[in-house]
């Protein structure tokens, strides 16, 4: 029986005791599917969201608010890093020498799930071979392992996460629409932090709460902080507030207030520039010299700016891989696979 939801006071407390903050208004609604989910333990979710969201953190407070199922394993796949060739292997498990290395019998993260949650990560860059044989599983609930020719049961709730809307994917034939519509059960779009400006302060002091190792007693921001970050576009959302909030605490050298100061203290200096669009003109004339004067051939020269625009894009401090993806606007396997590619060509 699916209990009255609480008001959003409680809601915020319960879900900020299981890591999710949110002030603002407009979460209310997230967090009131999100906390009748929890009780419908064996309904599919699916979270959308720009990355760095807090679609993980909102996933794993649902399990943990789930009766039935939060004291089974939570598991986490990460599709956008699942190869074709070993996909099988690893979802489902093999039998002992079912291929080459197959020394040993091994339950694949399935079976890991198994009573408890599974979180398929940014599903939207599952392979498009391995959607049916997913679909499969979500429907019958049953796995195959790799060499076998028995099936196995598994109990599970899946969560699926996406960082790009399945919706146009699927029309433009890039995600079945039968595995689309099997994870669109419950929905959750979680806004980008540009626009939840209610939440910057509650979030900004949890993380210095959370990172007080690196500057303890943090119980105030100044009002120009707040005002001066409503500006800043915070393209990696909550998990790039998250790292600068750490290098704010890292820099500071003493007092309770965090204020714009300290912001611009953990900034790496450097000299202004020209706005975007004189910035993209000036490459342009740069580019069409070196191809007009030079001779450099318009392929070669697009390939090398790919791989400068990559190296760069590697050596920004504090920054996963995951993260640098966001920042290109691209998915993680497809920054791996690029990377993979430049090195193949490097002298």
């Amino acid at each position: 029986m699916v209990q009255t939801t609480p008001d959003f006071e409680m809601l915020r407390r319960i879900f900020s005791n299981l890591g999710f903050v949110t002030a603002c208004e407009r979460m209310n609604a997230i967090l009131q599917c999100a906390y009748k989910a929890a009780q419908v333990s064996d309904t599919t979710v699916l979270l959308e969201g720009e990355t760095g969201t807090g679609k993980q953190v909102l996933a794993r407070a649902i399990h943990n608010l789930d009766q039935k199922r939060c004291r089974f394993p939570f598991i986490t796949i990460h599709c956008s890093t699942v190869t074709e060739s070993l996909a099988e292997s690893e979802l489902f498990g093999h039998r002992k020498g079912s291929f080459s290395g197959a020394d040993t019998a091994r339950g694949g993260l399935f079976q890991a799930a198994d009573k408890g949650t599974i979180l398929l990560d940014d599903v939207n860059d599952l392979p498009l071979r391995l959607q049916p044989k997913l679909l499969d599983v979500l429907q019958r609930s049953i796995i195959r392992p790799l060499g076998s020719d028995r099936e196995v049961a598994v109990d599970m709730r899946v969560i699926a996460a996406a960082n790009r809307p399945l919706e146009p994917m699927v029309e433009a034939g890039t995600f079945r629409s039968d595995l689309f519509h099997r994870l669109n059960i419950i929905q959750l779009r979680l806004p980008p932090l540009r626009d939840r400006a209610e939440d910057l302060a509650a979030l900004i002091l949890e993380f210095a709460r959370r990172h007080a190792h690196l500057h303890g007693g943090i119980t105030s921001l100044a009002p120009d902080l707040v005002e001066h970050l409503n500006k800043f576009p915070f393209e990696g959302n909550v998990r790039e507030l998250e790292n600068a909030v750490q290098r704010m605490l890292f820099h500071k050298a003493d007092g309770s207030s965090l204020s714009r100061a300290d912001w611009l203290h953990q900034q790496v200096p450097s000299a202004p520039g020209p706005d975007r669009e004189d910035a993209v003109t000036q490459a342009t004339d740069l580019l069409w010299t070196a191809m007009s004067t030079q001779g450099v051939p318009f392929p070669e020269l697009m390939r090398r700016i790919e791989g400068e625009l990559l190296k760069r894009a590697l050596q920004v401090e504090g920054k996963t891989r995951r993260e640098i993806a966001g920042m290109l606007h691209t998915s993680e396997r497809t920054l791996y696979h690029k990377i993979s590619s430049h090195r193949t060509t490097e002298p």
